[in-house]
């Protein structure tokens, strides 16, 4: 059995990022998060792991039923297409703009690494045959403070700064090309 695993953002990456989305009727699929879910489940045989910061709960705009009614409807769409998410690991805490118990700086939110540091002991995973994939300067900081081995970021080329060593991917469909080969021993 292999210990790594993809880490993927969910807003942005999973879904079109239209701010703070709460219901189903809100969420529409990136095009080819299937197929590069498919491929990482069904071929190289390896466990999906979604982590989110979700301050939307936080800052008041929904609650964590509705956010883990929609965790469950994502998750079965996934089910649906023949691939599956292993854990999804989500931060409802926002330093400035939390009310009450969510105002703080939590450990879990990105660019600190604490839900993929909590997966990696969960699922007992080799961070470095890990990869993550994001849409924000934050997936990236948070996958290499917690040691993930790649880090993909999707956006355009010209978008990329200094920071820790990561990919570019202008798509979901380029990141399905990207050769995971280095991150485990014949995936296969």
């Amino acid at each position: 059995m292999h210990n790594g695993a993809l880490f993927l953002d969910r807003d942005g990456v999973i879904n079109v990022d239209r701010g703070y989305i709460h219901r189903s009727d809100q969420f529409e699929f990136v095009l080819g998060i299937f197929d590069l879910a498919r491929s990482w489940t069904n071929e190289l045989r390896r466990p999906i792991v979604v982590v989110t910061n979700q301050s939307g709960i936080g800052r008041g705009y929904f609650d964590e039923n509705a956010y883990a009614d929609l965790t469950r409807w994502m998750c079965n769409r996934f089910e649906a297409e023949h691939t599956a998410i292993t854990r999804v690991y989500h931060c409802p805490y926002h330093p400035v703009d939390g009310t009450d118990e969510y105002r703080c700086d939590h450990p879990w939110r990105k660019p600190k690494p604490g839900m993929l540091l909590q997966a990696i002991s969960d699922l007992a995973l080799d961070p470095a045959r890990c990869a993550i994939l994001g849409d924000r300067m934050s997936d990236i900081e948070a996958g290499a403070a917690a040691g993930i081995g790649l880090r993909v970021l999707i956006g355009p080329r010209h978008a990329k700064t200094g920071g820790p060593p990561y990919e570019v991917v202008v798509d979901l469909g380029e990141a399905l090309a990207l050769s995971f080969d280095p991150l485990c021993d014949s995936c296969a």
